[in-house]
């Protein structure tokens, strides 16, 4: 079972995802709250695999929430922002503050289903029906800089293929298909392209891929 935590200062959106995560067979809610020091709080209590967190919420909000549950020590559980195209910025810090991945909230109850499973799976969220838009923005917003070209300079032909494939919202094994890899190859790569990028997880490499239009190089 993948277990759940709510984090919304909405009832009725809770009451909502309750509903819609109830009906699955491998999901089970652990846990809810109103703010984000009631999140981080009911987290540690309830341990899920999983926190659905809304970022603007009284009070402590869903960034420093996500920024503290995140430094915890692994195995830590991951979070999975939820978000609106109109909070952009606080979806870039929400990343930067170690969130596996997000949502807008227009998403519909399958994508909100299918995102708890992936990033439950270790897999960040970055599906571009969701996400792309908002990642055009960052890239719009930041430009390149000779730091973000050397480090780019540092990735191998095949890194740069992974990277982009990661852009693209595929997921481990579906890289793995494409390339004619192993899986275990394509971990490799991938642990390869964040110590080079210097960024911590896959999440923020795509990040990286979109704010520096690595993402549309070919």
């Amino acid at each position: 079972m993948i277990k759940v935590f709510l984090a919304d200062d909405d009832a009725l959106v809770r009451g909502g995802l309750r509903a819609l995560l109830g009906a699955e067979k491998d999901i089970v809610v652990v846990g809810e709250a109103a703010n984000g020091t009631q999140a981080v709080h009911g987290v540690r209590a309830s341990r899920p695999d999983v926190v659905l967190m809304d970022v603007r919420m009284p009070g402590h909000d869903g960034v420093r929430a996500t920024r503290e549950i995140t430094s915890w020590p692994r195995p830590r559980p991951r979070v999975l922002v939820l978000t609106t195209f109109d909070l952009d910025e606080i979806v870039d810090d929400a990343i930067a503050a170690g969130a596996d991945g997000f949502l807008l909230k227009r998403a519909t109850p399958e994508q909100v289903v299918e995102g708890i499973r992936t990033v439950a799976g270790g897999d960040a969220l970055v599906a571009p029906s969701v996400t792309r838009r908002l990642l055009e923005t960052l890239a719009a917003r930041r430009g390149t800089g000779g730091r973000d070209a050397a480090l780019a300079a540092q990735l191998t032909e095949r890194e740069a293929d992974v990277l982009r494939a990661l852009a693209e919202g595929l997921s481990n094994i579906e890289i793995a298909r494409s390339m004619h890899v192993s899986l275990e190859t394509v971990k490799t790569h991938i642990k390869h392209i964040l110590y080079k990028l210097r960024v911590r997880d896959r999440t923020q490499a795509v990040v990286w891929a979109y704010r520096t239009g690595f993402a549309d190089r070919r």
